[in-house]
Order: C-alpha cells, then sequence, then structure tokens
C-alpha cells in the first residue's frame, strides 16, 4: 500500500517565517513523512547545506516527522550523500536539469544534450554509495519533441537502471502526456508520485484534487505500485493547509495511507 508524504516546497513561505510551527502543523493534518527541497544548493558552502540539514532533521524529529526522498541538486553524489545521512534521507530526486552543473531547462529540447544529461545523471546514480539511491523529478519541459519521440522516453531508455523517476502527475498532463501511461512505461523505475490537480497550465493555481484535468482514479490505479504517493502544491489561491488536507483525504479514500 502507498504511503503519503507531503513535499514542503507546498509551504515554503510558511517554513521560511517559522519551520517548528508548519511542520507541527503538517503532522496535525495527519502527515508522518515529508519530502524537503533544496538539498545540495550549488550557492551554498557545504558547511552550510549540513547545518541547514542538521537544523531541519532537528525541527522534524520534535514533530514526529520523518522523510521520504529529498529533492535536490548534485554538487557531486559524495556530498549529497553525506547531506542525506544527516537528514535521514535514503532517496534524492533531481528535480530540474539546472540542479546539475552545465545544464539548464533547454537541455531536453538538444538530443545531444539530453544524452549527455542522462549519462552523468545515471552514472552519479551507479556512484552513489550504498543506501543513497538518485532519481529525476519532472516539470512540463521533458516532453520536448525530438526525433524518434518525445525526449522523456528519451531520456529513460538512455540513462542507467539505477536512476529512479518520480513522476509529477500532474505536470506530466500539462506537457501533454498521459500520466498513467507513462506511469506504466516506467514500470518499478517510479518509485514516488507527486499528485496535484488543476486546469494542467502553466502558471496557473492548483485546486483540489478531482476539480481539474488530472484523472485521479486513473493515476492512482496506475500508481499502485509506487511506495510514495506526494500531495504538493506549486501555487494555489486556497490556504495550503485546507488544500493539502482535503487532498490527503481523497488520497486515503483511495487506498494511500498515511502510516
Amino acid at each position: 500500500m502507498p504511503t503519503l508524504s507531503v513535499q514542503l516546497y507546498s509551504v515554503r513561505d510558511e517554513l521560511a517565517a517559522d519551520q517548528p510551527g508548519t511542520l507541527s502543523r503538517l503532522a496535525e493534518i495527519g502527515f508522518r513523512h515529508v519530502e524537503p527541497f533544496g538539498l545540495g544548493s550549488l550557492t551554498r558552502s557545504q558547511d552550510e547545506r549540513l547545518a541547514a540539514a542538521r537544523e531541519l532533521r532537528a525541527d522534524l524529529d520534535a514533530a514526529g516527522l520523518a522523510v521520504s526522498a529529498t529533492h535536490a541538486a548534485l554538487p557531486s553524489v559524495a556530498e549529497l550523500a553525506e547531506e542525506c545521512a544527516e537528514l535521514g534521507a535514503d532517496t534524492a530526486f533531481i528535480p530540474h536539469p539546472r540542479q546539475v552543473p552545465g545544464f539548464g531547462e533547454e537541455t531536453f529540447g538538444d538530443t545531444a544534450s539530453l544524452d549527455a544529461f542522462a549519462d552523468t545523471l545515471g552514472q552519479a546514480a551507479a556512484d552513489a554509495p550504498p543506501g543513497l539511491t538518485l532519481g529525476y523529478h519532472n516539470h512540463w519541459f521533458e516532453w520536448a519533441p525530438l526525433p524518434g519521440g518525445p525526449a522523456y522516453d528519451r531520456f529513460w531508455q538512455r540513462t542507467h537502471s539505477d536512476l529512479r523517476a518520480e513522476l509529477d502527475a500532474y505536470w506530466a498532463q500539462a506537457a501533454g502526456a498521459n500520466p498513467a501511461e507513462v506511469l506504466r512505461s516506467l514500470g518499478e523505475r517510479a518509485i514516488a508520485v507527486h499528485l496535484k490537480d488543476g486546469p494542467a497550465t502553466r502558471d496557473t493555481p492548483q485546486t483540489p484534487l478531482g476539480t481539474g484535468a488530472l484523472d485521479v482514479v486513473e493515476v492512482l490505479d496506475a500508481a499502485r505500485e509506487a511506495p510514495w504517493h506526494v500531495a504538493e502544491i506549486d501555487t494555489t489561491r486556497l490556504d495550503p493547509f485546507v488544500l493539502l488536507t482535503s487532498n490527503a483525504e481523497v488520497l486515503r479514500t483511495h487506498g494511500t495511507t498515511f502510516a
């Protein structure tokens, strides 16, 4: 049975104002796992990153929360592994090509750049020390058309088999893909799924699950073998805690568990 987590980016403003209080509110909703963001920051020193990880770990422990995975940049595999160990995380998803030195959003629009990125991440996944799994998290631009098909498909065909996937179902939908079909094509490589809803267009506020373009039932059926279902909000006009509570209840109705 999939376990529910919450991406902390959903409450980034609240975290910046009051990290311990925000984590406590998520625990009050019922969450037992969270997915932090910002690890491996390429603009901070390793000492600064480790200090931030220790502070977050202390606040998570106080709130009774554990880490399902993280979103992270990749300064080096060794440095990221050290940071994840401080936080108690065994999985790190790279959420954007720009989080890897030498790459950017345009990577998925050029075959040579895409192949280089797939090779770089794949090698990092293969080189990760025991206890750390690396993966990639999509947005919408990964489905850029390339000779032979979408860049997203080429990426997963090219990269090392050790690299795992976190599918953001909403952004796959926004890209014009069928997220359920994408999940089925990824198979066991998809170990986490981001779940949110809305009109599936860029820069448009998100709404409660079941009120937008995402076929929630179809996606959850395709995601039933993924260990982690992750509630997330990029932007909304609603109170984020209210929206996360609503979305968590929808996911629990369909078999996801807080435990």
